[in-house]
């Protein structure tokens, strides 16, 4: 059964800007706290960004500050994220995740199944 929905990913050149969403069911976006991951070839998942239900809250990995920005709308059950200034080490699948907050991956009951970026050099 799918739960969550991520699109947007591609291929970027570096410098460049993408925009992900995330569709939600009510039973996977309403009420929760939410999140973006990514998981570079190799490497294990890593926490991105978070935000809280009622987005009064946001958190930012070190290495996406000033360059990534989450958001939500509640209207649309739909969770993004706005990245500009990629570059090649912003390669990778990047996941939503809802039901939990914070950097720990097994915290979030809920999963989408990715989206790929590509920024080449």
């Amino acid at each position: 059964q799918v739960q969550l929905v991520e699109s947007g990913g591609g291929l970027v050149q570096a410098g460049g800007s993408l925009r992900l969403s995330c569709a939600g069911s009510r039973r996977t976006f309403s009420g929760y706290d939410m999140g973006w991951f990514r998981q570079a070839p190799g490497k294990e998942r890593e926490f991105v960004a978070s935000i809280s239900w009622t987005a009064d809250s946001v958190y930012y990995a070190d290495f996406v500050k000033g360059r990534f920005t989450i958001s939500r709308d509640k209207t649309k059950n739909t969770l993004y994220l706005q990245m500009n200034s990629l570059n090649p080490e912003d390669t990778a699948v990047y996941y939503c995740a809802s039901g939990s907050t914070g950097t720990d991956t097994n915290r979030y009951p809920y999963w989408g199944q990715g989206t790929p970026v590509n920024v080449s050099s």
